[in-house]
Parts: structure tokens; C-alpha cells; sequence
């Protein structure tokens, strides 16, 4: 691949994980002939963080990741499992409904048809992380936490806790929802709050004789809460298991991870909201889950700030919501909007700021992350702890809604970023 050219930005990403790395792929990709960026991605952990549960790619970010070289890559390690369609069931009784990604002709949705990708996060990161290291211009440093970040005309500068500094044209802020780019300069006084919700996985080793009442992935209600259950490899010898549910707040970030380290608490914890299924894999599977991990979801306000003159946030630094099925393509989508974005400002010669270059990103962008943030207030009222008439009058709505949804659901998914007309 081609190295950094003297004539491209300097850039400083900040946040080593799926974001951050699209980002820096997405600034290369789309960078003018003979710009191509030096890039810098610094990350405070140690080592890229693989940790995490098992995500629905849905077919506009694997749209995304092929455009930007990981999918191939994903492809090729066998990473990952295909969905034709997720189903929906009561655990009390039955199937509710599908949604499905197969499209007309079984082949995908869009032109060229994807499906959906059930995917660990970790093996996500892999896959991205390996195209990132197939270009010269890309580095990405670890162990770099950020101390403070200072913002002049004509470039941005970030000191380190170990005396280390680097300065930049352009500083991504792609470090998540308790982001330092936002936190000490962009908006110091937008702090992330719990949602109420808590996700508590885990995977559970099966045999080939275990039986289970999904295909690939169902979601499956109860009255206090949502459990999702997934198989993520093309062995089918891992079921994810993931409990989505309200919690009380714990008194600090430590104490979710104490919390966390507690498994046997845990897993009675989700045999009590759970295990009172009628659907006879659903007890053996949380019986079978190992290595619980509690995460805390985290949101931010629906409005906010994104960008200085040189420093932009993307990703859950920008827009952290509750979990609404497609989180993940939306960062996707991110960072190639703002790349394409970016590479106008500097093919129409870089007239005035930078800034321009931002606000029209935004102007592209507000809309569709303020429908999302409305979206996700539906995950929230679905999983919240539910009487038995609250939970007969969802198991009546969610097919309704899923019906309902299903052609602005699909129009996402056809849609193409890369091509769009972005009006710059």
C-alpha cells in the first residue's frame, strides 16, 4: 500500500478500537491522489481491547467494512457466522416474528446483496485490525493515556501521562463513550449517564446433538427483560448468550466490573428473570454460559457538540444511544461520510477552515443519529421489567412494530455512503 504523502494531513486519532480503525482506513481510502495521510492512532489500553459480546453486522456495515478492505479479510479467517434472519420469540410460549436480511432473491439485501454477520466483537477487531496493518501510513501506539489536548490556528497538540507528546492538522476523537477528546476540550460538561440497562454475556460451549429453537440468532422477551441467544462461528459449537436487563446503578465504574467478577451471582441473576421458560434451550443454555462479563450501557444526551476547528468526534464520542440493532454500521457509516466529506474540502483547494469541512459532515448527519436516538428509546420500553399484562401487550406490539418498520429497516440497509450524494 502506498505510504503517507508530504502533502497529506497529519492526523491523531484517538481510540484504538472499530472505530477508530475504520476511521483511519476510511481517511486513506478516500484521501485525493498523492494525499495520502500520516496517520496516528494512539490507544490507553495496553492492547487493543477484544473483549466484548457478539454483534449484528447488518448488511450496510458489512457494505461499509468491504469498501473499506476488512471484510474480505473477515471472510477469509472464516470469522463470524451468516444470518438469513433474526427471530423473535416469547419465552413463554412462541415464535413472535422475523426479520429478515435475505432479501427477494435469498441472496442479501442491496446491490451487491450482503446478509447479516453475527460476529464477536473481538473477531471484529481482528479482522479490522489486519487491514489496517496493510497500509504504511497507519500506525497505532498503545499504553497512551491522554492528559491534556491543546488546540491552536493551526494544529492541535495532545500531551501524554508518560511526558510524550504529538501534534497534528486533525485530531478523530473515536475513544467512546467516556471520551477524553470529548471530556477535556470538546464538551467537557456532557458526561455519559447510565441508561438503566445492563448487558450481562457470556458463551456457552454446545455439542453437535444440542438442540435450540433458532436457526442462527433469536431475541427472546421476557417479562423482565431481553435475553439473546446466537451462535457467531460457522462451527456451531458457541452459543452467545447475552442478557439485556434494567439494574440498578453500582456506586462507581469499578464496582460494575466487582459485579462482573461475580459469575455465580450473575448467572442466578439471569436464571431468575429467565429461567422460568417454557422454550426448553433457554435454561440450559445460561446453565452452560462461562466467563459472564457486566457491561453497563452508557448514553449520552440526544443533542450535543462534535466538533472544535480541528477536532471532530465519531462514534459513541459523539452519540452514544442504548443499543438499537445497528450501532455498529452507524459508526461505519461515520467515519466514511466524514472521510468523503474531508476529501472534498481539500480537492476544492482547502478554502478557509477546516470547519467547513465539519459542518457539512454534520449537516449530512444530524438527522439520521437524532431518528436513531428516537429508535433506541424502543429498546429501552421493551426490555424494562414488565407485569404480566405489560408483557401480553408487548408480545401483541413487537410483531406489529417489526412489520411496520420493516421498509425504513430495509432502506438503511440498501443504502450506500460511499455513493450518496453529499451535497459538499
Amino acid at each position: 500500500m502506498a505510504p503517507a504523502s508530504p502533502d497529506g494531513l497529519n492526523v491523531i486519532i484517538l481510540g484504538g478500537g472499530i472505530a477508530g480503525l475504520t476511521t483511519a482506513l476510511a481517511l486513506t481510502k478516500y484521501a485525493p491522489k498523492g494525499q495520502v495521510p500520516r496517520i496516528q492512532i494512539f490507544e490507553i489500553r495496553t492492547v487493543p481491547a477484544t473483549i466484548g459480546g457478539a454483534v449484528n453486522l447488518t448488511p450496510n456495515a458489512l457494505r461499509l467494512l468491504d469498501h473499506l478492505g476488512a471484510l474480505p479479510i473477515i471472510r477469509e479467517r472464516d470469522y463470524g457466522r451468516t444470518i438469513d434472519y433474526l427471530e423473535v420469540f416469547d419465552i413463554y410460549s412462541t415464535r413472535l416474528a422475523t426479520s429478515d436480511f435475505s432479501g427477494p432473491e435469498g441472496k442479501g439485501i442491496g446491490n451487491p446483496p450482503y446478509k447479516a454477520l453475527r460476529i464477536t466483537r473481538g473477531d471484529a477487531l481482528k479482522g479490522v485490525l489486519a487491514a489496517v496493518e496493510q497500509h504504511e501510513n497507519i500506525t497505532l501506539t498503545c499504553g497512551k493515556r491522554t492528559v491534556d489536548i491543546k488546540e491552536t490556528a493551526d494544529k492541535v497538540t495532545l500531551t501524554f501521562e508518560d511526558g510524550g507528546s504529538a501534534s497534528a492538522d486533525l485530531l478523530m476523537g473515536c475513544d467512546g463513550i467516556h471520551s477524553v477528546t470529548r471530556l477535556k476540550h470538546v464538551e467537557p460538561e456532557r458526561k455519559a449517564t447510565y441508561s438503566g440497562l445492563c448487558n450481562a454475556f457470556g458463551f456457552a460451549p454446545v455439542e453437535p446433538d444440542f438442540t435450540v429453537h433458532f436457526e442462527c440468532t433469536a431475541i427472546n422477551f421476557a417479562r423482565r427483560g431481553m435475553l439473546l441467544t446466537s451462535y457467531h462461528n460457522s462451527q456451531k459449537d458457541s452459543i452467545y448468550v447475552g442478557a439485556l436487563m434494567q439494574l440498578p446503578e453500582l456506586e462507581s465504574r469499578d464496582g460494575w466490573k466487582a459485579a462482573g467478577a461475580d459469575e455465580k451471582k450473575i448467572r442466578a441473576d439471569i436464571l431468575e428473570r429467565f429461567g422460568d421458560a417454557k422454550i426448553p434451550s433457554i435454561k440450559p443454555l445460561i446453565e452452560k454460559a462461562q466467563d459472564f462479563f457486566l457491561w453497563p450501557v452508557f448514553t449520552l444526551s440526544k443533542h450535543g457538540k462534535w466538533a472544535t476547528d480541528r477536532v471532530m468526534l465519531l462514534g459513541d464520542a459523539a452519540h452514544a444511544m442504548p443499543p438499537q440493532g445497528e450501532s455498529t454500521g452507524i459508526v461505519f457509516e461515520d467515519t466514511v461520510l466524514f472521510s468523503r466529506c474531508l476529501t472534498r474540502w481539500i480537492e476544492k483547494g482547502k478554502p478557509g477552515s477546516m470547519k467547513e469541512a465539519f459542518d457539512a459532515y454534520e449537516k449530512l448527519r444530524r438527522a439520521r443519529i437524532e431518528a436513531a436516538f428516537e429508535e433506541s428509546k424502543s429498546v429501552v420500553s421493551t426490555v424494562s421489567d414488565a407485569g404480566y399484562i405489560g408483557h401480553t401487550i408487548k408480545t401483541y406490539v413487537i410483531p406489529w412494530f417489526l412489520w411496520f418498520t420493516r421498509a425504513s429497516r430495509e432502506k438503511h440497509f440498501v443504502e450506500d455512503v460511499t455513493s450518496v450524494d453529499i451535497g459538499y
